[in-house]
Formats: structure tokens, C-alpha cells, sequence
């Protein structure tokens, strides 16, 4: 009693007054496509009402649990559990929707601050948390939880889930309480490096490029690519499927049919809106390929485009279906639930493509020496050309391997075509210009030609005229010797023409040339120097940076998606017989041709200012915008591409200078190093040893290394993936392979392609169904989802609770809309004759915002398709 009354006059109750805080859950239940789960949903409500819920339990970060000190480390104290409410009741949206719950706890005073919380999932199903809210926190207020993750039933983990409130923290920054549970969760994500990964696991670990070929059957057979000297390459994610026993180098494939269950971790998996928008259009355009192979079946010429209106049909009419064994064998292989995304079409236009933009002003101008050399500056593949800085060109290939293979072409090749001036001034002011696949192909020549498909090793000169447009003036075609690669190049050179048989040669050699840019841009630009490089830093984000760490929570936007996409490429796209091989001329060599080019790429090299620099298309000059002369005043690429890439630097700079005050504390983060380390030693390990891998000691090194990372992952891979319809979805401007060599004097080919070029054209570029293969490949991939997310924005507005670094993300979008306007009124600009072209197609492949579809625009945050 007397007691009591102390405490009662000391105003303190014998029991403490019971606080309710009250938290909103926002999550997603399983769905496949637009569809319930009904069986999971069943199984769900039927675990609730056994006592089976979804319970959260939070973390302080500022009170210590007493029984923690037992481990000789103390650990935040755990409140009480609390359950997520009306779970029965809420009904389940009929489309894929985010559904809230409420959650009430009986607030534990001593948890003071909570800085994270575990979840337990005891449904039968996994879910899709998205944020956690708790609203009057007693003296703290709102407390939010960006959460963005799938969370499976409880038996699927050895450790509770847990989530950190949206807070940064350096690693020794971090609140003591919390420190274990972050560090604990970083192993998990580790895994132990053993045994296949199911899809609720999440693990990120590395492996070699060593599951794109089948040792069981003979003609797809493929070397391990990575981990050697000979096939260096970027680490793939790893998934741990048993060795072939022909070959215990070799992971097992899956079949065709289960593509899409390739494991890579449940949160790295396409969204529920983009995963039924990348199935339904990729359905549609196997179909559509698949429709004129079919046609074909009835045609005299079989497998032919048989002129340039058969192809222009492919946009103005479309095909239809026959009806028969093959529209059922189609309708047999559609999974049933997939079967209303095809119905969607109104039928009429179902297999007819959309006309590209390359065609849609002039039908013809895709063929004249101007735009064949604009697109080098504002193409698909604008990042080749270079400055010609000696004459001839000579080659770095290994002169004891492959002979002499320097250039034959001389100065009355061009002299006649440098408007006057003198072949040693043309140089000097910088006027010549040369788009080199040379080098790349010589030492594949050889095997390539031993298939169907036939090429040459090119070198292409251009001359910058003086109303800033280029012009093609010599091509040179090379082969191997044919007695032995050692004995050197045998090359023809052919100049411009504008009429009569030369001008037949001339045209071809232009496609020759082109064929070869298709393979070099689909296999080295896109898929090796942005798919492939980028994964590595995916997985060691993931790996050694915490989701509480800042440049965690900078470069995440920038990850998404990338393992899918990189995922299914292996499966359908870039594996043995896969439609890379069966679509471009490098064929069965792809990959092992690309790891060839992968031991000269160079990671400080991938910053644009040092890229236009080091292929002479510009110079360093400190009264120039961005630091940089251009070479080529009108190179819209390079013009927007700089913008574009000040912006991402100026946003990086203010982010990271909010967390790093000074040189030491980038040293002092242990994540940060471990991280950097882990990229060369066990990312990127066959370049472990070279000497230009760029130091993690400063401040400037962080922005200079994420800026780098942000540009690759979304304006560089935009740049060279999403104008790939508009310039390669007419088969004719970006054909992906050749069938035959140029036709000599006196030869039934040669006398055929002086009376009818354009069949002779025909004949030597892609065939008709390999045509269409591609077109169908690239108007998936230059396609923007529904739930696509750009550059300057965020899947959360609330992605950090820090106030200034959200304040330099805001500035960052407002400059971004800035840079959106220069481009659309550089567009209008009749001076800028390369922003359009004779096709008048209008340069926005770095404009960076855009609504979904086919739109030859907008600037993804992530490598996401």
C-alpha cells in the first residue's frame, strides 16, 4: 500500500499504461500473370484460421537485450510479436494489386527506437512485401520500412527475415544493436557456395559462362567461357545445377519449356507487370516469326525474301495464320494462362510488325552514303567509329599468328573524295574518320566461312564533309590467306560509285560492312559491355553491401532485373543453337568471340569522357562544355550521351559527399572495400591482375567508380539496346549475316548481280526466316514495359529517410528535364543535318523519359532487358 501510494505520488502507476502503435502493411499476395493463385490462397486463409500467421517482431536500435550479452556482443531488444490483421476478411484484388493490412502492437517502451524487424511468414505461400509503416511511434513519430522483397514460409529459411528501417548507415556508423543482425544478414546472402539454389533461396555467388552448351549432342557442343586464359569473361550468377557427365566442366541445361525457372534470387525476377508484358510480346513475336516460315512452306522460293515489297508487306499487311496441324502444334506449346495475352490482338493485325521509323518517312533513303555513315554517329551502334590517326591503318593483330595485316588501302583510293584537300591536311584537321572491324573478325574469318555464313574483316574511311555529315569514300574487304593465316590478309578495296557495276560493288561492300557492325554491336556494345560486365556488380552489391549501406541504396535502381534478363539470355538467347547463333553470322562463335574483345576492355575506360577521348572523337579542352571538344561537332550520341552523363556525375557527387566527409572514411568502410575487392578478384577475376583497375581510397574514387557503374547500366545500355527497331527491324538497313562473298567477274552470281541488284542483294543478305527471327528478337528487346522505371526516378519516394540526399535526387530529375528539352529542340535544329538523317528519324535514344512500348526513347534506371 505505501508503496503504491509512493509511486503514485511520485506520478507513477503500478503498471505502466498499455500503448498501441499502430503499423500498415503494404504487400502483394502470389499471383502468376493476371491470375490467383486460388490453390495458395485456399491453403493461406486455411493456415490462419489454424493459428498460422504472419507475425512481425521489431528491433530496437537503441535498447540492448539483457540475454545478448551472453554472446559477448550485445544485440537491439526484441518486442513483442504482433500479427497482421484481417487476413481472411481482406479480399484479394482479381489483378495483380498491392493490398494493406493493419498491424497493431503493444508498444514495449524499451524498444525505444526500431530499427528493423523480423517477419514470419507461416502461410503456405510466399508474398511480396513492399513498406511498412508505423504511424506515432512514442517520441519519434512516423518510422517507415522500405521493404521491396518476396518473403517465403518460415520452414524455407534457417534465419527469420529481417528488414532495416530506410535509414543509410557506413558500416561503423551503424547502431551497435544492429550491427550483428546486418552482418548476419550479409552472410546469408553469401550462402556457402555448395549445392542447386531453389527459388526461395538468397544466395549471390558466381559462376563461369559454363551452361550455354550440351556436351551430349555433338553440334552444340561450346567451351566453357571464363576462368581461363583462353576465355576470360565476366562471372555469371550462380545456380548450382548438377555437372553433364560427359563433362564435369559442364552444367546441365535445363529444357526450353522451364526457361523461366532458371534460378536466379526471387527479388532479382521481373516484376508481376513486366514479367506478363515480356511473355506476352515475346509469344507474339515467336508467332510472328514463326507465321511467314510457315507461308514459306507454299512458296516457290522457299526460304527468300523474294523482293523488297515482300518484305515491306511484313509491316502494310501482315500474315495470317493457316489453319491446320501447325496452328494446333502453336496453340499445344501456349501455356493455358498465357493464352489472353495473344487474344489481346484484334486478329487482323496479330502477326503484323510495326513499321520502323528507318522506313516510315522514305522507303529508300536507309540506302544512301549518308545515312550508312550517320548511323555510325546516331545509330544503334554509335560507339565504334574513331578518328583516323594514321594512314594506312595499320593492324595490332600478332604478326607471327596472322601475317601481314596492315591495310592496302592508298592515297588514290581517297584522294579524289577529300573535297580538295590534301590526303596529310585531311588528317591533321582531323577530318578522317574509320569504323575498324578488322582486327576483331580477322582471327574468326577462317572458321565463320566454314559454316553458311560469309564475311570479311572490313575497314571503312570516312571523310567529315564540311556541313558536319560524314561520307563513306573507301571500304576495304579482307580474307584470310587461303593456303595459311600466317601468310597474311588478301584484301580488295572498293570507293564510292554512283552508277554502273561499281556502283553494284559498292553497295555491297557497304552491307558487308554493316553485317559486320550488327554482329560487333549485338555481341560486344550490348550484350558483353553492358548485359554481361554489369552482372558482377550485381552480385557483389548484393554480396558485401548491405541494403543499410548508402551506395547500396545508390546503385540498387540500377540492378534491376539485370540477373532475369541475363538469366534468360543463356537459356534462349546466347546459348548454343539459340537464336544469337542462329540469327548473326558469328554462329556457333559468338560467345568465344566475345571473350576475345573482353580482354581488352578496361573499366576506367567505360566513362564517356575518356571513351571519346581514347577513339579521337574528342579532345580535352577546359573552355568546352563538359571539359571535351568534339571532334565532330554534330555527334549526337556524344552531345546528348555528355549531358546525360554530367548529370548522373553531379547527382553521384552530391550523394556520396553527404556520406563521406572526408578521404578516411571511405577507407575505414570495411563494406565498401570488401566490395570493391570481391568486383576485380571474384567478378571480373581472369582481370584481376591488371594494372588499370581504379583505387576505392577517396572520395572521387567512389563518385568516379559509381558514375561509371550508373552510366553503363542505364545510358550506355539504352544507347545501344532500345533504337534497335528503329533502325534493324527492316532486315535490308542492319542485316545480321551474309551468305556469300562478293561475286567475281565471269561468274553466273556476278552477272546476276549486274541485272538485278536487288536480288543479288537478296541473296546475299539473311535469309528470309533467319530475317525474322531477328526482327522478332529485337522488337521484344527494344520494347519499354508497363512498370519500366527510368532515370531521375524511384520504385519508392520514400526509398531513404535522409533529407539531402532525397533534395539531390529531386535536383536530379529537374536537370534530367532540362536535358530533355535541349535534346527535343537540337532535334528541330536544320544545322544538325545527323539528328535526323535523310530517314528523318529524330536522335532520342537518350532522352530520358518515355511512356511504355515501342518508342526509340527513354533511359531505364537498370540493364533490365
Amino acid at each position: 500500500m505505501i508503496s503504491k501510494f509512493a509511486k503514485f505520488v511520485l506520478g507513477e502507476n503500478h503498471e505502466r499504461k498499455k500503448i498501441n502503435v499502430k503499423g500498415k502493411v503494404v504487400l502483394m499476395k502470389k499471383n502468376l500473370l493476371d491470375f490467383n493463385d486460388f490453390g495458395a490462397s485456399v491453403l493461406d486463409r486455411a493456415h490462419e484460421l489454424l493459428g498460422e500467421h504472419i507475425s512481425i517482431q521489431f528491433i530496437s536500435a537503441t535498447h540492448a537485450d539483457p540475454g545478448s550479452s551472453s554472446e559477448n556482443r550485445l544485440r537491439g531488444k526484441l518486442g513483442k510479436p504482433a500479427n497482421i490483421e484481417d487476413w481472411i476478411s481482406t479480399v484479394t484484388p482479381l489483378t495483380v494489386a498491392e493490398s494493406t493490412y493493419e498491424v497493431i502492437f503493444d508498444w514495449d517502451e524499451e524498444i525505444g527506437l526500431p530499427g528493423g524487424f523480423l517477419i514470419k511468414n507461416l502461410h503456405h505461400s510466399e508474398f511480396y512485401l513492399m513498406t511498412l509503416t508505423l504511424e506515432d511511434v512514442p517520441g519519434h513519430g512516423q518510422v517507415h520500412f522500405v521493404c521491396n522483397s518476396w518473403v517465403y514460409p518460415t520452414k524455407r529459411y534457417t534465419k527469420d527475415r529481417i528488414f532495416f528501417s530506410n535509414r543509410a548507415y557506413l558500416p561503423n556508423e551503424t547502431p551497435e544493436l544492429l550491427r550483428p543482425y546486418r552482418e548476419e544478414e550479409m552472410v546469408i546472402l553469401r550462402g556457402n557456395g555448395t549445392g542447386m539454389l531453389e527459388e526461395w533461396d538468397r544466395v549471390y555467388d558466381y559462376a563461369f559462362y559454363n551452361d550455354l552448351g550440351d556436351p551430349d549432342d555433338e553440334e552444340k557442343v561450346r567451351p566453357v567461357i571464363g576462368g581461363s586464359s583462353q576465355y576470360p569473361y565476366p562471372r555469371r550468377g550462380r545456380t548450382g545445377r548438377e555437372p553433364t557427365k560427359l563433362d564435369p566442366k559442364t552444367e546441365t541445361r535445363i529444357p526450353l519449356i522451364l526457361s523461366l525457372k532458371i534460378y536466379v534470387p526471387r527479388d532479382e525476377r521481373y516484376g508481376h507487370l513486366k514479367f506478363s508484358d515480356f511473355l506476352a510480346e515475346g509469344l507474339e513475336a515467336i508467332l510472328k516469326f514463326l507465321l511467314p516460315e510457315f507461308e514459306a512452306l507454299v512458296d516457290d522460293t522457299l526460304d527468300e525474301f523474294d523482293s523488297f515489297e515482300d518484305i515491306l508487306n511484313l509491316y502494310n499487311g501482315g500474315i495470317k495464320l493457316p489453319e491446320g496441324h501447325l496452328l494446333d502444334r502453336i496453340r499445344e506449346n501456349i501455356p493455358l494462362q498465357f493464352l489472353k495475352e495473344l487474344l489481346r490482338s484484334d486478329g487482323e493485325g496479330l502477326f503484323k510488325y510495326s513499321t520502323p521509323q528507318v522506313i516510315e518517312a522514305n522507303v529508300s533513303a536507309w540506302n544512301t552514303d549518308e545515312e550508312f555513315a550517320r548511323e555510325m554517329l546516331a545509330g544503334v551502334n554509335p560507339v565504334s567509329i574513331q578518328l583516323l590517326k594514321e594512314f594506312p591503318p595499320t593492324s595490332k593483330l600478332d604478326a607471327k599468328l596472322y601475317g601481314n595485316q596492315n591495310s592496302t588501302i592508298r592515297l588514290h583510293h581517297v584522294q579524289e573524295h577529300l573535297d580538295g584537300l590534301e590526303l596529310h591536311k585531311a588528317i591533321e584537321s582531323n577530318r578522317l574518320f574509320i569504323l575498324d572491324h578488322h582486327d576483331s573478325l580477322m582471327p574468326y574469318v577462317r572458321r565463320i566461312n566454314s559454316t553458311s555464313a560469309k564475311i570479311y574483316a572490313t575497314r571503312t574511311i570516312l571523310f567529315l564533309q564540311n556541313d558536319g555529315t560524314l561520307k563513306p569514300i573507301a571500304i576495304e574487304l579482307s580474307l584470310p590467306h587461303p593456303e595459311d593465316d600466317k601468310k597474311g590478309a588478301i584484301s580488295k578495296v572498293c570507293t564510292v560509285a554512283k552508277d554502273g557495276v561499281d556502283a553494284v560493288i559498292w553497295m555491297l561492300a557497304k552491307t558487308y560492312v554493316t553485317v559486320n557492325d550488327s554482329g560487333v554491336h549485338q555481341l560486344i556494345s550490348h550484350w558483353l559491355h553492358t548485359h554481361a560486365i554489369i552482372e558482377p556488380f550485381v552480385i557483389a552489391t548484393n554480396r558485401q553491401l548491405s541494403v543499410l549501406h548508402p551506395i547500396n541504396k545508390l546503385l540498387h535502381p540500377h540492378f534491376r532485373d539485370t540477373m532475369n534478363i541475363n538469366a534468360t539470355a543463356r537459356t534462349i538467347l546466347i546459348n548454343s543453337k539459340g537464336i544469337l547463333e542462329r540469327t548473326f553470322f558469328t554462329g556457333k562463335y559468338s560467345i568465344e568471340m566475345s571473350s576475345s574483345i573482353y580482354k581488352d576492355w578496361v573499366f576506367p575506360n567505360q566513362a564517356l569522357p575518356v571513351d571519346l577521348v581514347l577513339r579521337g572523337m574528342a579532345v580535352e579542352d577546359s573552355t568546352s562544355a563538359h571539359g571535351l571538344r568534339l571532334t565532330i561537332e554534330d555527334y549526337p550520341y556524344a552531345v546528348d550521351g555528355l549531358e546525360i552523363w554530367s548529370a548522373i556525375k553531379t547527382w553521384v557527387e552530391d550523394y556520396c559527399k553527404f556520406y563521406y566527409k572526408n578521404d578516411d572514411t571511405v577507407q575505414n568502410d570495411t563494406e565498401l572495400q570488401s566490395w570493391w575487392t570481391e568486383i576485380q578478384q571474384e567478378g571480373h577475376a581472369d582481370l584481376k591482375h591488371e594494372p588499370w583497375w581504379p583505387k576505392m581510397n577517396s572520395v572521387q574514387d567512389v563518385i568516379d567508380n559509381c558514375t561509371i557503374i550508373i552510366w553503363v547500366s542505364s545510358a550506355l545500355h539504352s544507347a545501344v539496346n532500345y533504337g534497335q527497331y528503329a533502325y534493324a527491324g527492316y532486315p535490308p538497313n542492319r542485316p545480321t549475316s551474309s551468305r556469300r562473298l562478293m561475286p567475281e567477274p565471269n561468274t553466273p552470281e556476278y552477272e546476276e548481280l549486274i541485272e538485278d541488284p536487288k536480288k543479288g542483294f537478296l541473296k546475299t543478305v539473311s535469309p528470309q526466316v533467319q530475317s525474322l527471327l531477328s526482327v522478332s528478337l529485337i522488337e521484344i528487346l527494344s520494347r519499354h514495359p508497363s512498370d519500366e522505371i527510368y532515370l531521375g526516378q524511384r520504385e519508392c519516394p520514400e526509398w531513404t529517410m535522409d533529407a539531402e540526399p532525397l533534395m539531390a535526387f529531386e535536383k536530379f530529375g529537374k536537370k534530367l528535364k532540362e536535358i530533355e528539352k535541349g535534346i527535343l529542340n537540337r532535334n528541330t535544329d536544320e544545322r544538325l543535318k545527323n539528328r535526323n538523317g535523310p530517314v528523318k528519324v529524330p536522335y532520342t535514344l537518350l532522352y530520358p523519359g518515355s511512356e511504355e512500348g515501342l518508342t526509340g526513347r527513354g533511359i531505364p534506371n537498370s540493364v533490365s532487358i
